[in-house]
């Protein structure tokens, strides 16, 4: 089934198209990683689909259903973003025991383990919380919630690598014992590349990627060796990025289902894999460069 889908939809705010002609369809109980620059129109897309915008064109549907003034399916959806303001007069205990009555699929015992794990004080103003803490709040509503639809819009800003470690061990255990549709946007791509199952990468407010992760993981190759020969390798593939440095070169080049590497290796070169990090980052920035 598929949990979200849209066509064409698009977001504009005065003359700035935030989204602009997106049609994606997101499989139910995965985990998508949602992906792109600051400004690329990641946070506008989740605020759409839960409806807290609107559009400007296009259509879009949640769980088979439109999202606009549609309580069965918003109850079902939950939301963590990195800008999440509560009252200042708020506790963690306050806003947990209303996250408890808003969510159908609560699970209270896993929200009281994870207080413990992050080290969460309960009864500590909201407004006098560190970054960190903040973002422990909104991980535990959204692990705890157990929504069929959870979005993570940079859930961890603050945290250390400890408890971002925590947070990835956590989603996946609980994910495995009670899936459900994940859509995960970060900037750290290597620490959640081995969590995610689909990759939609957003540049300027259009898809630029919309592929399954293990895809990615192969799409391309760095090879380096002397300049001359990296470039003679180059002329005849499909490049993403060369650099060279003094009388060596390195190129990273789309796989092409494993040609590259073949005649890589038949003229001499080095090979290694490219991380999904560095494949997003190659193509957004040749996604810019190319506009």
């Amino acid at each position: 089934m598929t949990a979200i889908e849209t066509r064409n939809l698009t977001k504009r705010f005065g003359d700035v198209a935030a989204v602009e002609d997106v049609t994606l369809d997101l499989t139910e109980n995965r985990v998508h990683g949602l992906l792109g620059r600051n400004g690329a129109g990641k946070t506008t897309l989740m605020k759409l689909l839960t409806a807290q915008l609107f559009p400007t064109a296009g259509q879009m549907r949640v769980l088979g259903e439109d999202p606009r003034e549609n309580v069965p399916v918003l109850s079902q959806t939950c939301f963590i973003q990195e800008s999440q303001k509560y009252p200042d007069g708020f506790r963690p205990r306050d806003v947990l025991s209303i996250a408890s009555g808003l969510y159908p699929h609560w699970d209270e015992q896993l929200a009281r383990d994870l207080v413990g794990e992050f080290r969460l004080p309960q009864k500590r103003a909201i407004k006098k919380l560190s970054r960190g803490q903040l973002s422990a709040v909104g991980i535990v509503i959204g692990l705890a919630s157990r929504a069929p639809l959870t979005f993570f819009d940079e859930p961890y800003l603050g945290l250390d690598v400890v408890a971002r470690r925590l947070f990835f061990d956590r989603l996946l255990a609980d994910f495995a014992e009670h899936p459900r549709t994940v859509i995960l946007s970060t900037h750290h791509i290597d620490e959640v590349a081995n969590l995610l199952e689909h990759v939609v990468l957003l540049d300027e407010g259009r898809v630029v990627i919309d592929e399954e992760a293990e895809t990615l993981q192969s799409a391309a190759i760095e090879v380096s060796g002397r300049a001359e020969e990296v470039r003679e390798f180059a002329a005849h593939g499909d490049v993403m990025r060369i650099q060279e440095i003094g009388g060596l070169a390195t190129a990273t080049v789309h796989a092409c289902e494993g040609r590259a590497e073949q005649a890589a290796r038949a003229a001499g070169l080095q090979v290694a894999p490219v991380s999904l990090q560095e494949y997003i980052v190659h193509r957004t920035t040749h996604a810019t460069s190319s506009s």
